[in-house]
């Protein structure tokens, strides 16, 4: 989730935090602890998230096109006016590269094509008076089956567009050879979450979807009558392709995605379709194996296609594509899209700005084309050179907690630094950008519409994956662009990457003391690095390959460790008599501890070397570097986005990760002096040691 460092990013810094620094000109007083965001009145060893962030709490508003806010989404809004003002000074000049193509021919710049794609979004006088014109090409190839042999051609020709939902090979790197591509078959994808078809606490929101889908259904031509007849059959079969899908739980089990299966195996597992002809058709040769991720999806989605109507499936087909098609289409199919997914599921109250949604989608389509104009504009190169200081020392704390391991022998723990030494550190932007040459993107001039481009990039996305099949792997990529306010860990690289978006203010501030930077973004840089040894990361080794490198006893004790660490959150009710999910966010909520481990060591380290200073408002170095984390995860919420996520996400909601990593470092006990009687306060043996 991120790094950076102090004198480091003055000149990077000053130039992205446009707003803080012309304007608002109080934020400019305060560096670091904002003492007026604090509710002292509460004491930090009895509510921490509170004393940190009480008085932020009573006086902030979630934005009405907001589900929730905190430090990441006023960042991810910072950042967002500052990309839109970049992208409208590019279309008011039109100042491109001049780029060829191999022929010598004027081709549009990368930087080009992101601008004509966000103006074709924008453009809602042309979306609006095409209506639902561009995706009715594809429901008449729909309309055209008349035979489920007919469905598997379908299938295979939409596979460029995106497939039609029950199915999709894709190309990634072989979990146990990382170096090399190999080919996955992965189940399909549907409406909702698996849970929403299973879970009888919210089978409400399968209720509003089912009504949803008759809506749209309307739309395209249904009368009211047959409108609902179809959606209870599209929710009742979605369900039953829902019921035999891994749980959410288990799918973190990387293991039980790499089932390498022969053509011939896979058509035992699976006899309704063809997968030979499937294969051949989207031009694969030569295949020895495909891994496929869900062996039970597989068998019981055979079953499935036997057994069902050709109707039935007709009609998923149908659904699947206008579903899929809404938010590219007229602006009342892209607010009814919204009114379900944001409004009925999340709580939004407000659609975003239409530039803010479209930056969205712009970023998501070709997020590095866009980024090559905000890092020419707002991050110096010299930049990615100084981050460098502060991820060493995280590192080095990271180190330090490994070998003080008590629970862990010497064996693993030789194990666990090989794999450390062997992280590979990404930060700012990518040294080898995307090449988007052979993407076309039309220009409003040329006729391009939202739509068109949204499929020309589906299209450009899938070529470039199959053509890595069999082949090196190439560790240059990026998952992220740089204008993205967030961060990741790889495990089949065994890489940590930070973008650029995500080395700003509250995470990190040149003018803020050492303390206060690695308490936010040290911490999320130590977060990134615990994610090599979670639950999931730990079962790949330093060259990404997934392979087991612990001892069996030590195996043994960190699983009954992070029971605990499953316990503690799963016994939080957080909004009515719903849990948190302590098995499913168990990987996040490693990263969390480990990384506040990791990073208080790291300033020890800097401390170490260059001397404590002075306390600051009162307040020690140790201190600062806990509220600044309380700081970083301060969040509100909807009630319903608040269900959504704990439904959905890997990661608990930010109120608790402010504290909850907290109860288990006994730093922090140190720090705040925290007793017995507090209730921030577990017992030295309760409290979760992991890394």
């Amino acid at each position: 989730m991120k790094i950076i460092k102090k004198v480091v990013f003055v000149s990077a810094i000053t130039c992205l935090g446009v707003v803080a620094c012309k304007k608002d000109k109080s934020k400019e007083k305060v560096a670091g602890i904002v003492l007026e965001n604090m509710d002292t009145s509460v004491a930090p060893t009895d509510d921490f998230f509170r004393h940190v962030n009480g008085t932020w709490l009573d006086k902030t508003e979630i934005p009405d096109d907001q589900t929730s806010w905190g430090g990441f989404n006023q960042l991810r809004k910072t950042t967002d006016a500052d990309v839109l003002t970049i992208l409208n000074k590019a279309i008011e000049e039109r100042n491109f590269p001049k780029v060829k193509d191999a022929n010598g021919n004027e081709i549009d710049s990368d930087q080009e094509k992101a601008v004509n794609y966000y103006q074709t979004i924008m453009d809602t006088v042309a979306r609006n008076t095409k209506g639902k014109a561009p995706v009715m090409p594809y429901l008449a190839k729909i309309e055209e089956i008349k035979t489920k042999k007919d469905v598997e051609t379908y299938l295979t020709n939409m596979a460029p567009y995106g497939g039609g939902g029950f199915y999709g090979f894709g190309v990634y790197n072989d979990l146990k050879n990382s170096s090399q591509y190999a080919g996955y078959m992965s189940g399909g994808s549907l409406g909702l979450s698996r849970d929403y078809y299973v879970d009888a606490k919210v089978k409400d929101k399968l209720v509003k979807y089912q009504e949803f889908i008759a809506k749209m259904l309307q739309e395209f031509g249904d009368n009211e009558a047959t409108a609902k007849k179809n959606a209870a059959t599209i929710v009742a079969f979605e369900t039953s392709l829902a019921e035999p899908m891994m749980t959410k739980e288990e799918s973190r089990d990387i293991r039980k995605l790499y089932n390498p299966l022969t053509v011939a195996e896979l058509q035992k597992l699976a006899p309704a379709i063809d997968w030979q002809g499937h294969i051949d058709g989207i031009g694969v040769a030569d295949l020895d194996k495909v891994i496929v991720t869900d062996l039970g999806y597989f068998k019981a989605f055979s079953e499935i296609f036997s057994k069902g109507s050709l109707a039935d499936i007709k009609l998923l087909l149908r659904w699947n594509t206008i579903n899929s098609a809404l938010g590219s289409l007229s602006t009342d199919l892209e607010t009814a899209n919204w009114e379900f997914y944001s409004k009925e599921m999340r709580g939004s109250k407000k659609q975003r700005p239409r530039d803010e949604r479209a930056l969205s989608s712009l970023n998501g389509a070709v997020g590095e084309a866009l980024g090559k104009l905000y890092v020419d504009k707002m991050f110096p190169p010299q930049a990615k050179k100084k981050a460098k200081e502060m991820i060493d020392n995280v590192m080095l704390g990271f180190e330090k907690r490994i070998a003080g391991l008590e629970w862990m022998s010497d064996v693993t723990k030789d194990k666990a630094l090989e794999k450390l030494h062997k992280l590979t550190v990404k930060i700012a932007y990518p040294d080898k950008w995307k090449d988007y040459s052979k993407l076309e993107v039309k220009g409003l001039k040329e006729g391009g519409s939202y739509f068109e481009n949204a499929i020309n990039v589906t299209k450009w996305n899938y070529n470039k994956n199959m053509a890595k099949l069999g082949k090196a792997v190439d560790r240059t990529e990026w998952g992220m662009s740089p204008q993205t306010v967030n961060a990741y860990f790889n495990p089949v690289n065994n890489e940590i990457v930070f973008p650029a978006a995500i080395l700003q203010p509250p995470f990190y501030d040149y003018k803020a003391d050492e303390a206060v930077n690695y308490g936010g973004i040290g911490a999320v840089i130590g977060h990134e690095i615990s994610h090599s040894f979670d639950d999931s990361g730990s079962r790949f080794d330093g060259d990404g390959n997934l392979k087991n490198w612990w001892t069996k006893e030590d195996a043994i004790k960190f699983k009954e460790i992070g029971s605990k660490l499953i316990k503690q959150y799963s016994d939080i009710i957080a909004i009515d008599s719903m849990h948190l999910n302590g098995e499913y966010t168990l990987g996040e909520n490693i990263g969390d501890l480990g990384g506040v481990q990791a990073a208080y060591e790291g300033l020890q380290i800097f401390l170490a070397k260059n001397g404590r200073p002075a306390d600051i408002d009162g307040y020690t170095a140790e201190q600062r570097f806990f509220f600044s984390w309380g700081t970083i995860w301060r969040t509100k919420m909807r009630d319903e986005a608040l269900k959504n996520k704990i439904m959905t996400d890997t990661h608990a909601p930010g109120m608790y990760r402010a504290y909850m990593p907290l109860k288990n470092v006994d730093a922090f006990y140190k720090a705040f002096n925290v007793k017995e009687d507090d209730k921030m306060y577990l017992k030295p043996e309760d409290r979760v040691r992991i890394w």
